[in-house]
């Protein structure tokens, strides 16, 4: 999921700043606002000065100090490891190395320093997707009490936690902030919209199915849609070769996990109802107590991970993987299927990642204009027979910055200004402009993406639309995120070969997660927040309960529904 770096002069600025002597003081913070910030801030060139000065005074104490922090390797942290880290080293006189390594490198570093009490990195940006775990084992920060304590007089006024779209994501549910947003991308459903709007495709659609072609809003359309076009002519169109209705990937690797856990089963309607996640039952299918303690995750115990719900997510899955997509996406890990739907031959994908929009907005693919448009769009994703409003519909990763409590004070406090740099007021236009993973509210909302957003197919609209609360990580309800993640691609894999059928498949993931919850709680290093399990008991008596786990439908087909991509976008406006 690397994004290459555009419209900066990064390269040029690195080389400016790392040649200039560290003042530590004001001449390297407006050399660098000239050369790479500009007027590409929601902040005056005043205002930011003042935000650069207090970070100029409050690093004095750290100067010729060397941190080091680690992150995924996404275009948003090679901009700032490659760029804002020299520049903040210009300014603070503080030397940072930035390293970026896979995201699953992450979490086994952050893993053993929990485990060893080794301060291997002095902060880390790893998903929000680890909040129930940093609250119920409290070796991270929590950043609340951290602000008015020993972090105080390394707080930046300017900070504006109320400005950061996904701090909901970052709090547990005793009220305190664990991590600060650093990026944040959504899965969402991408389409063709040039394909859906041939006025020949249209037409023998409606011939076809009876109804309009447009954004599917549940799944019974999408599954028509991907029927429609999977072998569809498209060279009256100017389209040569196969053409698919759908892209997905199905390889037993370690990113099919996060292809189920970031929230498929909620998008066909598993979870509860509830912001940003289920309660009681969440995405997950962990069902948690009235003082959020974990106590069950199959339908016997009151879970929902392999409830009738999620045995339709995972078979909808795989039946669109065999019928509508290429034959090789079976094969696929997450990385290797991302670039394909920029290469011109598939009509939509129901889980696709916005952090891919730059890599898809590239001149001369197949799927761009002349003039710089994109030929497709994104929209809502639609959700499945068990969907219910008010019910979250999708994923949004949010990678945010953590300090590990086993990190010494006053390197904590150095790392701390590093990541409120490069999350500052002052940068984090531009930085969106090269990443395009938006975490503040002012800058989703900045004059120089409402001139951008045609040519980014739809993610400006959406994250300005009422819509984009009910895409959200991983919630409190997984009570330790790296034992039980790594459960999932093992299982779903076995559905996904065949070895199992999906219900099999989920009552072997279910008993596993369940194994884990068991071993914390009588370990009992969650204290009175960990797992509780409940007695197991007939599936009926659950199933009969309203919510989740929910009862199968007698019919999973539901009436198929669409909607106008243009109507849609009015309607947010």
């Amino acid at each position: 999921m690397t994004l290459r770096l555009k419209g900066t002069s990064a390269l040029s600025v690195v080389a400016c700043l790392l040649s200039t002597p560290v003042f530590a003081d004001m001449d390297a913070a407006k050399a660098f606002l000239d050369s790479e910030i500009k007027d590409m801030s929601v902040l005056s060139r005043a205002e930011q000065e003042a935000e650069l000065q207090f970070f100029v005074d409050a690093a004095k104490p750290f100067q010729g100090m060397s941190i080091n922090v680690v992150s995924e390797t996404i275009g948003t942290h090679e901009y700032e490891a490659t760029v804002l880290a020299p520049a903040f080293e210009a300014i603070t006189g503080i030397k940072v190395t930035h390293d970026l390594i896979g995201e699953g490198d992450v979490v086994e570093k952050l893993q053993t320093q929990m485990q060893s009490g080794e301060n291997i990195y002095d902060a880390y940006i790893n998903d929000s997707d680890l909040i129930g775990t940093h609250w119920r084992y409290q070796q991270a920060r929590n950043l609340t009490d951290w602000m008015e304590g020993e972090g105080a007089s390394v707080t930046n006024p300017g900070l504006d936690l109320e400005d950061f779209i996904g701090l909901s994501f970052t709090t547990g549910p005793d009220g305190k902030v664990y991590q600060l947003p650093d990026q944040q991308f959504a899965n969402l459903y991408w389409f063709r919209y040039d394909w859906f709007n041939d006025e020949k495709n249209k037409a023998d659609f409606k011939e076809k199915y009876g109804y309009d072609l447009g954004v599917p809003v549940n799944w019974s359309a999408y599954e028509d849609i991907a029927e429609f076009f999977t072998g569809r002519d498209l060279t009256h169109m100017g389209v040569d070769g196969e053409i698919y209705g759908n892209m997905d990937y199905g390889k037993k690797d370690p990113s099919l996990g996060w292809r189920y856990t970031d929230a498929w089963l909620s998008m066909a309607g598993a979870g509860d109802v509830g912001e940003p996640n289920g309660l009681p039952v969440d995405e997950w299918g962990i069902r948690v107590n009235e003082n959020s303690q974990p106590v069950g995750s199959c339908v016997a115990r009151g879970g929902a991970t392999n409830g009738p719900a999620a045995v339709y997510a995972v078979t909808k899955a795989i039946e669109w993987l065999e019928k509508y997509s290429p034959p090789a996406a079976a094969g696929m890990t997450f990385s290797e299927a991302g670039p394909i739907p920029a290469q011109g031959n598939v009509a939509q994908q129901m889980f696709w990642y916005t952090a891919f929009t730059a890599a898809s907005v590239e001149p001369d693919l197949p799927v761009m204009n002349e003039d710089g448009t994109p030929k497709w769009r994104m929209a809502p994703s639609p959700h499945g027979a068990y969907w219910t409003e008010g019910t979250k519909i999708g994923y949004q990763d949010a990678g945010s910055w953590t300090l590990m409590k086993s990190t010494p004070v006053d390197r904590a406090q150095a790392a701390w200004l590093y990541a409120q740099f490069v999350t500052s007021k002052t940068v984090d236009v531009k930085k969106s402009h090269v990443g395009l993973t938006f975490i503040r509210e002012s800058t989703i909302q900045h004059d120089s993406f409402t001139e951008r957003a045609p040519k980014l197919g739809g993610l400006v609209e959406f994250y300005r639309s009422p819509a984009r609360v009910q895409w959200s990580p991983t919630g409190t309800n997984v009570p330790d995120y790296p034992k039980l993640a790594q459960l999932w691609w093992q299982n779903i894999g076995d559905a996904m070969s065949g070895a199992k059928t999906p219900q099999e498949a989920l009552d072997a993931l279910c008993a596993d997660q369940e194994k884990v919850l068991i071993r914390l709680e009588r370990a009992g290093v969650q204290g009175d927040i960990g797992p509780k399990m409940n007695e197991e008991m007939d599936p009926e008596h659950w199933l009969s309960q309203p919510g989740s786990p929910k009862a199968k439908l007698e019919n999973e087909d539901e009436e198929p529904k669409t909607v106008s991509y243009d109507e849609l976008i009015k309607s947010w406006q």
